[in-house]
Order: structure tokens, then C-alpha cells, then sequence
């Protein structure tokens, strides 16, 4: 009965050990390599959550009617190192952002580079494998 009881604790600790794995996913999983996306337009929020950052934007359709994109961008400890505050994209910010668009074809990216209406250009803090190709 101890044994059966040991092993079963045992394998519920190793199911709640690997749950970040699972939740953690691959570029190639949710984006689609074969649809580059540049989007410009106003930062309606900024998320800096692990274990990766949100750009919300609202970006202006053919219709002329404002459509909000989500962007994918690195953690927020790689962004502060590459010298992106929680200072540095404030709501109606204007921006443009190159990356690759969501599989499913909704109004969702990972990102690449930031660049802002004065021409100041950040990457996003993906690694590659992340991003996709370069």
C-alpha cells in the first residue's frame, strides 16, 4: 500500500513538474513563417508577463475602421536588457512592428522589431527559434 501510494505521489510530481514545458510552445506552433506581417498603428496596452510580453495595437484596416492586434514579444527581463522599459511603450504610442502572423489568420503576431515614429528601431528579444526566420 506505501509503495503504490509512493508511486502515485511520484507521478503526480513529475505531471506538475513538467506543466511549464507543456505550457511554454514553439514558434512553429502557433505562427506561420509563410505570412510576414508589418503593422502599423497606436499601442492601446502593454502586458509584461512571463513568460512573454503583449503589444496590444489598434491598427487601421482597408475599411478605415481600427482593428486590435495582439503582438508576441520576449520576456520582460530580455526586453529591459535590450533597453525597453515599462516606460518605453505607453498607450497611444505610434509604432510599426514587423513579424509573423498567427496560423489561424486572427489579428495575432510574434513580433521581431519595434520601430517607433522617430525612426528608433528595437528588436523584440526573440531568439530565432522563437521568431522564426530572419
Amino acid at each position: 500500500m506505501r509503495t503504490r501510494l509512493s508511486v502515485v505521489v511520484a507521478a503526480v510530481g513529475l505531471l506538475l513538474a513538467t506543466a511549464p514545458v507543456w505550457a511554454h510552445h514553439a514558434f512553429a506552433a502557433e505562427f506561420d513563417q509563410n505570412k510576414p506581417v508589418k503593422v502599423r498603428g497606436a499601442v492601446v496596452k502593454w502586458e509584461l508577463t512571463n513568460p512573454h510580453s503583449w503589444i496590444h495595437m489598434d491598427v487601421k484596416g482597408a475599411d478605415g475602421k481600427a482593428v486590435t492586434w495582439m503582438i508576441e514579444g520576449a520576456s520582460p527581463n530580455n526586453l529591459y536588457r535590450l533597453g525597453l522599459t515599462k516606460e518605453s511603450l505607453p498607450a497611444g504610442t505610434d509604432i510599426t512592428v514587423e513579424g509573423y502572423q498567427a496560423k489561424d489568420g486572427s489579428t495575432r503576431a510574434v513580433g521581431r522589431n519595434i520601430t517607433f515614429a522617430d525612426g528608433k528601431k528595437f528588436f523584440l528579444g526573440l531568439t530565432e527559434a522563437e521568431s522564426g526566420p530572419k
